[in-house]
């Protein structure tokens, strides 16, 4: 898919042409054979995939945390290519504008979610997926430790890539 942008699915959602040279690397979706439920999502809606070796990184994280008091739910984990393109069209439907839209919500096939080691997560009665995450005890416990377990925050304030901070999503990139 990578090398075939601008794509005809980003042309009918509105995706500008350079969106590939915008420094967000391009992400095949992970093996289905290889992603493991973690949870159901905080919703219910759905299961929380993730891929092996991440899901192994993501328990143990979550009982480090537990041991110190704090509760993690995970949120959102692997997310198809199909899951991500009817993301925008919902919020293009509800009439946000696909600029604004790229701010929070990669495109089609540049999602870490595709590979199946990001987390969306929250914290029991906390704000969810939302700015104010980052007030909580959870962020600041994951800002101390998730590097321990190989997690790293993406989107950080003012990060490269011109996605708006989001404190809540953390992708596994083995240990650094």
């Amino acid at each position: 898919m990578a090398a075939e942008f601008p794509s005809a699915l980003h042309r009918s959602l509105g995706i500008p042409a350079d969106y590939a040279t915008r420094g967000l690397a391009f992400h095949a979706e992970a093996d289905p054979s290889d992603l493991v439920k973690v949870a159901n999502a905080a919703d219910d809606l759905r299961e929380v995939l993730l891929a092996a070796r991440a899901a192994d990184a993501w328990q143990r994280m979550c009982a480090a945390a537990a041991a110190d008091g704090i509760a993690l739910l995970p949120l959102s984990g692997f997310r198809s290519i199909a899951r991500q393109t009817e993301i925008i069209r919902t919020q293009l439907a509800a009439g946000r504008t696909i600029d604004d839209i790229l701010r929070t919500v990669a495109a089609p096939g540049f999602s870490e979610h595709h590979t199946g080691r990001a987390l969306d997560l929250g914290a029991p009665g906390e704000p969810r997926l939302e700015e104010g995450f980052a007030d909580t005890a959870a962020f600041g416990w994951l800002s101390r430790r998730a590097g321990e377990f190989g997690f790293w925050l993406s989107y950080p304030r003012g990060n490269a890539h011109g996605i708006a901070f989001e404190p809540w999503h953390w992708c596994w990139h083995q240990l650094r």
